[in-house]
């Protein structure tokens, strides 16, 4: 028995039979390939260079996005996690003096959590690293590649919005 074992990633198993599968199909693949490979790189430099995890890069995204706060309900809606699991990562942030959180006006069972100056800052630190980072995954594309994949992506994005939906005529 041979005990070399070629482990193959899912894009590749389809390129190597593609009589067996769909172009649709090997293009979700190779979707879902580029996503893992860069979120990958992304979470490593994010440990490595902040000692942060993604999820927590992605809940400061959305309140530097949001400068008056988001509820936990609309943060958990915005970032597709239930309210539990961001419980556990807002306690931490507040502790740590990243986050603040207070009484919703119009709901005073509801608390609005928002970036501290100190949050803000330190996001802010690691989104200008971030942006350089996608930058450099993707630096082998020229601007009109760029600007075409956007559109193409688009087209997609739109065409599974409508399957999901139910949507198609």
């Amino acid at each position: 028995m041979n005990e070399h074992v070629l482990l193959l990633d899912a894009e590749t198993k389809a390129a190597e039979q593609p009589q067996d599968h769909r172009d649709e199909l090997r293009l979700w693949l190779r979707l879902l390939t580029c996503t893992t490979l860069i979120e990958g790189g992304v979470r490593k430099r994010l440990r490595e260079r902040f000692d942060v995890t993604l999820p927590r890069f992605d809940l400061m995204a959305q309140l530097d996005k949001s400068p008056d706060g988001l509820t936990l309900s609309e943060l958990s809606r915005r970032m597709m996690v239930s309210n539990g699991n961001l419980t556990a990562l807002v306690e931490r942030l507040v502790a740590s003096c990243h986050l603040d959180r207070r009484t919703a006006e119009n709901d005073r069972r509801a608390q609005v959590i928002s970036l501290t100056n100190l949050g803000r800052a330190e996001f802010r630190a690691m989104a200008a690293e971030h942006e350089m980072w996608i930058a450099e995954m993707l630096g082998d594309l020229s601007r009109s590649e760029v600007t075409e994949l956007l559109r193409l992506l688009a087209k997609a994005k739109a065409s599974a919005r409508q399957a999901v939906q139910g949507e198609r005529p």
